[in-house]
C-alpha cells in the first residue's frame, strides 16, 4: 500500500507542479499590471484595480468553462482512443471560440457597474478603456484554454508552465514598452496594461498551436488535420459538463469579490488589510487549485481504463495530499501573520488588521483545500452539477449572509453581535461557507465513488 501511495502521489506531483508554476506565473501578469501602474499614477492604478476585477471574474468563468474539455479528453486517453480526440478537440474550439466571443461581449456590457461606483469622471474613463481594450484578449484565452487542457489530458504539463512564463515575461516587457513609451512607443498608462495583456493572450495561443503542431507526443491525436465545422450536438453536450464549472469559479470569485465591496464602507484601513489578506491566499490557493487539475486529469484517465478502483483511490489520495499541504500552509499563516502583514505594508494599523485576517484564513486552509481538490475529483468522473449548486449553496446561502451579519451587524436582524465586526466578520463568513462546501462534497464523492464501483461490479 505504501508503495502504491508513493507511486501515484509522485504521478500527482508531476503533472501539478508545472501547472502550479504556470497558474503562477498568470498571475503575476496582474500583480504586475498593478505594481507597474503603481508607479505612474493613482488614477492608472485604480483604473486597472477597477478592471482587472472585472477582468479577473470573467476570466475565470471561462476558464471553468474550458476544464470540461481536460475531463472529456482524459477519458479517452484513459482508454487509449486517441483517434476519437482529434475531432473532440475540433469542436471544443469551436466551442471556445463561442464561449471567448460571448465573454468578450459580457466584459464590455459590464463596464456599466462603474457607473454606479461614484468613481472620479477620469478614473472611471480610464477604467472603461482598460477593460474594452484588454477583452481583445478574451476568445484567445478560451482557445488557449482548450488547448490547454488538451495537453494536461495527456500528461503534458511543462509546455503550458514555459508558455505562461513566457506570457509573463511578455507581459512586463510590453508594460514597460507602452505604460511610459520608452523607445518611441506611445505612452498609453492603464490603457497599455491592457493592450499588453490582450496581445500577450493571442501570442500564449499562437505559441501553443505551434508546440502542439511540431512536438512529437501530440501526433497520435492531433486535431488540427483537416477542417470541420462545429456540430451543436456535441458543443452541447461539453457545455453540459463545462457550464456547471464556469457557475461553481464565478461563484467563488464574485463572492470573494463582493466581501471586497462590503468592506469598502469600512474605511481604507479595511480595505487594505482585506486586500492584502486575499491576496496572499489566493496565492497560497494555486497549490491545492494545481493538485486538482492533477486529480481531474488521473481520475479521468483511470475510468477510462475501466478502472474505478484506481480512480476512487487517486481521488482520495489527491484529497489526502491537499490536506498534508493545508496544515503546512495554516501553521505558515498562523506563526508568521505578522511578518506576511509587514512584507505587504508599513502601515502599524493595516498591519494588525491584515495579521487578524490572516489567522482566519489559516482556520480555512483545511476546508479550501479540501473543497476544491473534492470537486476536481468528481469533474474527473464527468459530474459538475450538483457541485455547482453545493458551491452557491455555500457561499450565497452560508458565506456571503453570515458574513454580513457579522460584519454589518444589521438593525433589523435579531441575532446580530452588538457591534459591527466589518471584515472579521466576512472572512468568519467565508470560513464557514468553505466548510459547508467541504462536508457536503466530500459526502457526495463518497456516493459517486461508491455507485460508479458498483456498476463497475454488477
Amino acid at each position: 500500500m505504501k508503495t502504491r501511495i508513493r507511486t501515484e502521489a509522485a504521478a500527482l506531483w508531476q503533472i501539478a507542479w508545472p501547472i502550479l508554476i504556470g497558474q503562477l506565473a498568470t498571475v503575476g501578469m496582474s500583480v504586475a499590471d498593478v505594481a507597474m501602474t503603481g508607479h505612474l499614477s493613482s488614477q492608472d492604478l485604480a483604473a486597472v484595480a477597477l478592471g482587472a476585477s472585472l477582468w479577473s471574474i470573467v476570466l475565470v468563468t471561462v476558464m471553468g468553462v474550458m476544464i470540461a474539455i481536460n475531463a472529456i479528453v482524459a477519458h479517452e486517453v484513459g482508454a487509449s482512443a486517441f483517434d476519437k480526440i482529434p475531432h473532440i478537440m475540433r469542436q471544443a474550439m469551436w466551442m471556445a471560440l463561442g464561449v471567448g466571443l460571448l465573454a468578450c461581449l459580457i466584459l464590455n456590457l459590464s463596464t456599466v457597474v462603474f457607473d454606479y461606483l461614484q468613481l472620479e469622471t477620469r478614473v472611471q474613463q480610464k477604467a472603461t478603456q482598460f477593460v474594452h481594450v484588454i477583452s481583445i484578449g478574451m476568445p484567445a484565452f478560451a482557445m488557449y484554454r482548450a488547448l490547454y487542457s488538451y495537453t494536461t489530458s495527456l500528461n503534458q504539463t511543462i509546455p503550458v508552465m514555459l508558455i505562461a512564463l513566457m506570457g509573463l515575461g511578455f507581459n512586463i516587457a510590453v508594460n514597460w514598452l507602452f505604460i511610459w513609451g520608452h523607445w518611441g512607443f506611445p505612452a498609453l498608462g492603464s490603457t497599455g496594461c491592457a493592450l499588453a495583456t490582450g496581445i500577450g493572450m493571442w501570442l500564449m495561443l499562437a505559441v501553443m498551436l505551434w508546440w502542439t503542431h511540431h512536438a512529437p507526443v501530440y501526433r497520435s491525436s492531433f486535431p488540427f488535420t483537416h477542417r470541420e465545422g462545429p456540430k451543436w450536438s456535441e458543443i452541447r453536450s461539453m457545455l453540459k459538463i463545462g457550464l456547471p464549472i464556469g457557475v461553481t469559479y464565478f461563484a467563488e470569485v464574485s463572492a470573494f469579490c463582493a466581501v471586497g465591496l462590503l468592506v469598502a464602507r469600512f474605511g481604507v484601513v479595511a480595505i487594505s488589510a482585506n486586500q492584502i489578506a486575499l491576496n496572499f491566499s489566493s496565492l497560497i490557493f494555486m497549490v491545492p487549485m494545481s493538485l486538482g487539475i492533477a486529480i481531474t486529469t488521473r481520475v479521468g484517465q483511470s475510468l477510462g481504463e475501466g478502472n474505478p478502483h484506481k480512480a476512487r483511490f487517486i481521488s482520495w489520495l489527491g484529497v489526502g495530499m491537499s490536506q498534508v499541504f493545508a496544515v503546512f500552509s495554516a501553521s505558515f499563516m498562523s506563526l508568521f501573520r505578522n511578518e506576511v502583514a509587514a512584507a505587504y505594508t508599513s502601515d502599524p494599523a493595516v498591519q494588525e488588521v491584515t495579521a487578524g485576517l490572516l489567522l482566519l484564513a489559516a482556520i480555512f486552509q483545511l476546508s479550501d483545500a479540501a473543497q476544491v481538490t473534492l470537486s476536481c475529483a468528481l469533474r474527473g468522473y464527468k459530474v459538475t452539477r450538483i457541485p455547482m449548486f453545493i458551491h452557491l449553496m455555500a457561499f450565497y446561502g452560508f458565506a456571503l449572509p453570515i458574513g454580513c451579519i457579522l460584519g454589518l451587524a444589521p438593525q433589523w436582524w435579531p441575532w446580530r453581535p452588538e457591534q459591527a465586526m466589518a471584515a472579521a466578520g466576512f472572512w468568519i463568513g467565508l470560513v464557514l461557507g468553505l466548510t459547508v462546501a467541504a462536508v457536503l462534497l466530500c459526502t457526495f464523492l463518497q456516493r459517486v465513488s461508491t455507485r460508479r464501483l458498483a456498476g463497475f461490479h454488477s
